[in-house]
C-alpha cells in the first residue's frame, strides 16, 4: 500500500526522534552535573534562566545555550516553564528569554541533591545515567558549559580536535557524511518539488552552497531541466563529487565568496554554524543573487523550531536535534532567532513553509 505524503514525513520525523532520544539523557546528565535542580530550588522552586545561571556551575557567557538546554528538560516534561510578562506590563517583551519562569514539577524535586533534601533520587538517577554521563559528548558539553570561550565547541574538548578536521581528513566518516546527506536528499527532495517546487519557478540559476555531492541539486536539475545548477563545497568534498549528474561542482568556500546566480539554496547548512558565522554566509549569498524583482532570493531548508502548530514527537525531535549539533557550535533556530541574523545580513522579508515534517522551508528576499 502506498503511503502519503504526511505518512512518509511522520516516518522521517519518527526516525529521528528515536535515534535522537538519547539527548534527554544527556540533557538530564548535563543538568545534574550544572546541579539545576539546586539552583531552582533555592529560590523556592521557581526560578529565571538568569537566576539559574547564577546558582550553577555554568559560565556566565552561555545564558543563551542554557536557555536551549532548558528547552530540552521542559519540552521532556523534567521541569515545567511558564511565560511572565515584564514588570512595567509591556507586552512587546513577553517572550524574552529572561522573562521565563522555570519551575521544579514532582520529577524534578526528587532530583535536589542530597546535600539539600533527604529524600532525593539523585544518586540513583546519576547511577542510571552513567554510561550516558562519562561519554565523551557528555563530558566535553559540561566542560563547554563552564567555560567562557565558545571555542573550543563541546566536540573539540571531548575529542581534542577541531569539528571540521574529522570531515576532512579521516575518509570513512567524510564517505558516511555525504553517503548520509545524500539518502536525506533523495528522500526528502521529491517531496520538497512536489509540495512546494513553485520555490524554484521563475530562476534561471542556482547555486547549492555546502551542497556535497549534489544530491539535492541533482532532483532539482531534473525537475527544472532549464535551471542552471551548481553546488559550491570545499575542494576535498568536490574532489569526490559524481560527474554523471546535470550540475556543475565548484571548489570554494562560502565564507569567502559564492558564486552569482538568480537564487541560493542553503540545505541544513545553516544550523551548523553559529549566528555571526550564519551572517557571513547570509552576507554573501546576498551579495552573489539577483534582485528580488529579477528572481532574486535565498531558499533554506532547515528547522523553525516550534513554528506553526507541532506535536510533540516533531517538538521533542527538534530541540534534541538541537542539543546534538550544539555540541559543534551549531543552533536550531526558533522564528525570532531566524528572523534576527537575516535583518542583520541586510534582507528585508522572509515566509516560512512548514510543510516538511520537523524542518521548513525559507525563502528570504533581499
Amino acid at each position: 500500500m502506498a503511503l502519503s505524503t504526511q505518512d512518509l514525513l511522520e516516518a522521517h520525523v519518527e526516525l529521528w526522534h528515536q535515534s535522537l532520544c538519547y539527548a534527554k539523557s544527556l540533557a538530564l546528565a548535563v543538568a545534574l552535573d550544572l546541579r539545576i535542580p539546586d539552583a531552582i530550588h533555592h529560590h523556592g522552586g521557581s526560578a529565571t534562566l538568569p537566576q539559574i545561571l547564577a546558582e550553577t556551575a555554568a559560565h556566565p557567557s552561555k545564558l543563551r545555550a542554557l536557555r536551549r538546554l532548558m528547552r530540552v528538560l521542559t519540552v521532556s516534561g523534567t521541569f515545567s516553564v511558564e511565560q511572565q510578562p515584564p514588570a512595567g506590563g509591556d507586552d512587546s517583551t513577553v517572550d524574552a528569554p529572561d522573562e521565563a519562569v522555570y519551575r521544579l514539577t514532582a520529577a524534578s524535586r526528587f532530583l535536589v541533591s542530597d546535600e539539600v533534601s533527604s529524600s532525593t533520587l539523585a544518586p540513583f538517577v546519576s547511577l542510571a545515567l552513567h554510561p550516558i554521563a562519562v561519554s565523551p559528548h557528555t563530558m566535553g558539553i559540561c566542560a563547554w558549559f563552564r567555560q567562557e570561550q565558545r571555542e573550543p565547541s563541546p566536540y573539540g574538548l571531548a575529542f581534542q580536535q577541531t569539528f571540521p578536521t574529522i570531515w576532512e581528513h579521516a575518509d570513512d566518516v567524510n564517505a558516511l557524511l555525504n553517503k548520509g546527506m545524500v539518502a536525506d536528499s533523495r528522500f526528502l527532495m521529491p517531496i520538497m518539488l512536489r509540495e512546494c517546487g513553485e520555490v524554484f519557478r521563475g530562476i534561471e540559476s542556482l547555486v547549492d552552497v555546502g551542497g556535497g555531492h549534489g544530491g539535492a541539486t541533482a532532483a532539482i536539475a531534473a525537475a527544472f531541466p532549464h535551471l542552471k545548477c551548481s553546488v559550491l563545497d570545499l575542494p576535498h568534498v568536490v574532489a569526490g563529487a559524481p560527474s554523471d549528474v546535470n550540475v556543475q561542482f565548484v571548489a570554494g568556500n562560502m565564507f569567502q565568496s559564492i558564486p552569482p546566480a538568480t537564487a541560493v539554496f542553503l540545505k541544513t547548512t545553516l544550523h551548523d554554524w553559529g549566528d555571526d558565522e550564519c551572517v557571513k554566509i547570509l552576507k554573501n549569498c546576498r551579495q552573489a543573487i539577483s534582485p528580488r524583482d529579477a528572481g532574486g532570493k535565498v531558499i533554506i531548508l532547515d528547522m523553525v523550531v516550534g513554528y506553526g502548530q507541532p506535536n510533540i514527537t516533531h517538538l521533542e525531535t527538534q530541540v534534541m536535534f538541537d542539543l546534538y549539533i550544539m555540541t559543534v557550535n551549531g543552533a536550531e533556530r526558533d522564528e525570532q532567532e531566524w528572523k534576527k541574523i537575516f535583518i542583520e545580513a541586510g534582507f528585508k522579508d522572509y515566509k516560512i513553509l512548514p510543510i516538511l515534517g520537523a524542518l521548513s522551508v525559507i525563502e528570504v528576499y533581499p
